[in-house]
This record gives structure tokens, C-alpha cells and sequence, in this order.
């Protein structure tokens, strides 16, 4: 048999289900995993004796949940009772909380063992996990490379077999821009296709909750749990037969691919596409259009999108409960997010909204022609640990948007968006593209980034993982 840390989410499920590997193994080992790729920042708290008497009484128990047994990790933005939540800030660094939030008690539901915390960026303001509280989250394939964020300690433990799959959350492209830095699949689902995380939790509509997998089908696998997490019931499927991991599994329909190399922040900052980005798409272009489907260029040519994305990010920020004493503390950046934001008027912030919903519905009117659009994931390579330290924060803004320009914008418009490794560069390491589909459209996409993940072919284990 594999090693479990290489088996698939899905086959892992299975195993477990059927008894043939016990929930106390499976935690030991995905522990021993951690504690070997510690040097790698992808854990905030770790909860080895917590994990292992859960895992214990639930092999004394039935299976019961989509997720019974898999060792999972809260992203430190989700609250867990009785353990460490910091948010990735100094300004949290002594907060315990005494109850859990909504999805950690969905999760457990769901028969998850829970290994601890991944890192995060403070509060989940940045496209980068440097925070000052820990080390930083670094890219297996390279570890002078940090590996984005803000859910790149989730990316990094899935890329690094600390963990099956992991779940996260993306306001900005916190889920897709680690995912596609360390060569992993993330998913953003719709606004509004989750019953928790589902972007309706604030008046922006950015965040979502979504999975992190090493394939479409572990993360396929696990929407299909996302969905029906309790109580809300959405599905009825068993575990494992769900339809999207269904839709990962069959070959797609012919369809009409739309792509494009424009992204919104063009007319605003400098933004260069890397070779190897731009020869991603050519190349997940030409599997596409080789299996049948009709690619066409997208002819997208988005308007006033950095000003109210400018609004809304600042608007966010603003109301993260911090104090003055707090704001002394956080780091630069996010103090000036905040300070920003709450200086913003209601009428600043009614009109990003209503920018925003014109944008959205612009998008999705030039998206409609095609089921998927194909774009590059991220505009340039992993950067050094570091890299945008050192700069005041208009630059150390400038300097995420000029790295991952193809994200935000999905959260603003709303849409499901699914990055995935096809290539890699001269050094081995993992190129990705992004797919983004119509409104509820995840089957599609997955389905599509199963269909580039066979021509591909499997990818090597990281050199740190």
C-alpha cells in the first residue's frame, strides 16, 4: 500500500469508511508530517493530543459525516474553542476563545480530526504569509520563495502532504494565489453556493469559503462536502458519490472556452505578464482546443475596477475590531488599511458598492458566451521571502496587485474561479492557469481542470515535501 500520505483525499475517505486504516493512524502520521516540515511556516498551533483523542474516539464510534476521520486544519482566521486563534497579528497573540465558530462546528460535524491551525496573513488582508507572529509560510518547491497568501499555510501543508486537503477561505484570491504558487488546485466557489463562507457575511460579498486539493477531484470531493455541511443539509449525495466530485470524474461536454490576458488592474498599474505564465495558457489553450472544445478570445476589456476595488478592500479593513492600542501593534500595513477604511464616508462606501455591482453584472455579460474563461493564475514567478517588506503600503499594494492581478476581480463579480497547475518552469516548479465560469458553474470548471490534469500527467512531490 502507498504511504497515507500519498494516497487521494477521496481514496483516503474510503479507506477509512471501511476500516481498513484506523482514524488514530491516519492522525499520527499526518502529525509526524508536520512536525518533519516544520522549517516550511505552514502550521500557527499545532494540537497533537487534541487530535489524537479525537481521533480515538471517533474509531470507537460508526462513521458517520462526508469527512469522517480526515485530518484537517482550521486556516487562524476560524475561531476554535479552547485553542489559540490569533489571526496571524501580534494584536491577538494571548486570544483563546471559549466557542467555536460556525464552521469549525460544521466541520467537526462532518467527522473531520482537527490537527490545529494554518498559517495566515494578519487578519487575511494580503496576497502574501509573512506574519510577524510566526515564520513565514515558504513554497516547498523552494523555500526562499514565500508561497502566498492569505491561506498559504493551507497550500503549503496540502503541497507538503502535512495535510489530504484543506479548507480555506478567498476575499481577494486568498484561496487561489498560494494554490497557484505552490502548485496546488484551489477553488473559489460562487457567492452564495456555500451554506457557510458563502460571501453574503458582509455587505462587499468578497469572502468565500473553498478547498484546497493536490487534484480537481480531492477538490471536488471536498465541495461536495463544503455543500452539505450541517446543519444546513444542501445535498443528498453519500459521501463520495457527490456531483461535483461526479463532474471531476467525466470527461466534459464539448464547450467554449474564452481566454484572455487582460486583467483589470492594466490601465492602472504595472502589470507584466512572466514567459511562463503567458505560455501556461497558450498550453492549457491548445489541450483544450485539441479535445474539441471551441477557444476563442475572450475580448474583455474591463473599466474603473481599481478605484472600487481600492474602496472595498479599505472598507474591509475597517471593520476588524481593533483599538488604538491594538493598531500600534499590527503590522504597517494593516494598520493603514484600517485607518484608511474608517476614514472613508458612507457615501465612498455606497459608491464602491454600487461600482461594484456594475462590474459585476459587466463581467458576467462579457463571460456569458463561454463556459469557462481561461487566463494565467498569477502574472509572475513565487517571489523571495521578503518581498514586499521594507516598502510604505501604497507600494506594498502595488507590488500583490503587479503578482496575482487575475484574482480580485472573480470576488468582486462573484464567480467561481479554479486554478491548476498544466507546466512547470526550467527548475520543475509548478505554472498554473486559472479557469473562471459562469455563476454556479463549478462542475464545469472542475471538470476542465481534470480534463488539463490528464494531459499533464502526474506531478512530482516537491523537493521540501
Amino acid at each position: 500500500m502507498s504511504a497515507l500520505h500519498e494516497l487521494s483525499a477521496v481514496e483516503l475517505a474510503g479507506m477509512l469508511r471501511r476500516r481498513e486504516v484506523s482514524a488514530a493512524e491516519v492522525a499520527a502520521h499526518y502529525l509526524a508530517r508536520i512536525a518533519a516540515h516544520a522549517e516550511l511556516g505552514a502550521f500557527a498551533e499545532v494540537t497533537a493530543d487534541a487530535a489524537l483523542q479525537r481521533a480515538r474516539a471517533l474509531d470507537a464510534a460508526s462513521p458517520a459525516g462526508a469527512l469522517w476521520g480526515l485530518p484537517h486544519a482550521d486556516k487562524d482566521l476560524v475561531a476554535r474553542a479552547g485553542v489559540p486563534t490569533r489571526y496571524g497579528s501580534r494584536s491577538r497573540v494571548g486570544f483563546v476563545p471559549t466557542a467555536s465558530d460556525p464552521l469549525a462546528e460544521a466541520l467537526d460535524a462532518a467527522g473531520v480530526v482537527n490537527l490545529g491551525k494554518t498559517a495566515t496573513s494578519e487578519f487575511g488582508l494580503t496576497g502574501y504569509t509573512e506574519p510577524r507572529t510566526a515564520p513565514p509560510a515558504r513554497d516547498p518547491w523552494n523555500p526562499a520563495h514565500g508561497a502566498g497568501g492569505s491561506s498559504g499555510g493551507a497550500a503549503v501543508a496540502v503541497a507538503a502532504r502535512m495535510l489530504p486537503v484543506a479548507v480555506a477561505s478567498d476575499g481577494g484570491g486568498s484561496i487561489r494565489i498560494p494554490a497557484a504558487t505552490v502548485g496546488v488546485v484551489g477553488l473559489k466557489p460562487s457567492r452564495g453556493r456555500l451554506p457557510l463562507g458563502s460571501g453574503f457575511d458582509a455587505p462587499d460579498g468578497l469572502a468565500v469559503t473553498g478547498p484546497v486539493a493536490r487534484t480537481a477531484e480531492d477538490a471536488a470531493f471536498l465541495l461536495d462536502a463544503l455543500v452539505d455541511l450541517a446543519p444546513f443539509r444542501y445535498a443528498t449525495a453519500a459521501p463520495g458519490s457527490g456531483p461535483f466530485l461526479a463532474a471531476a470524474r467525466r470527461e466534459p461536454a464539448r464547450t467554449r472556452i474564452g481566454v484572455t490576458t487582460v486583467s483589470p488592474w492594466d490601465a492602472d498599474e504595472r502589470i507584466v505578464l512572466d514567459d511562463q505564465a503567458g505560455a501556461a495558457v497558450r498550453t492549457a489553450a491548445g489541450w483544450l482546443a485539441g479535445d474539441g472544445h471551441a477557444v476563442d478570445d475572450a475580448q474583455w476589456r474591463p473599466r474603473g475596477y481599481a478605484a472600487l476595488f481600492r474602496v472595498l478592500w479599505r472598507a474591509s479593513a475597517a471593520r476588524i475590531p481593533l483599538t488604538e492600542a491594538d493598531l500600534a501593534v499590527v503590522e504597517p500595513l494593516t494598520a493603514w488599511l484600517v485607518r484608511e477604511g474608517r476614514g472613508l464616508t458612507a457615501s465612498d462606501v455606497s459608491g464602491g458598492l454600487s461600482a461594484a455591482r456594475v462590474f459585476e453584472r459587466e463581467t458576467i455579460e462579457a463571460f456569458a458566451p463561454f463556459d469557462a474563461v481561461l487566463m494565467p493564475a498569477l502574472a509572475q514567478s513565487p517571489r523571495p521571502v521578503g518581498w514586499y517588506g521594507g516598502h510604505d503600503p501604497e507600494r506594498t499594494f502595488a507590488l500583490q496587485v503587479e503578482y496575482a492581478p487575475y484574482s480580485s476581480f472573480v470576488n468582486v463579480a462573484g464567480l467561481p474561479a479554479l486554478t491548476v497547475p498544466v507546466t512547470a518552469d526550467a527548475a520543475g516548479h509548478p505554472v498554473s492557469v486559472q479557469l473562471v465560469g459562469r455563476p454556479g458553474g463549478e462542475a464545469a470548471l472542475l471538470s476542465l481542470a481534470a480534463q488539463l490534469e490528464r494531459h499533464r500527467g502526474p506531478l512530482p512531490h516537491p523537493p521540501s515535501g
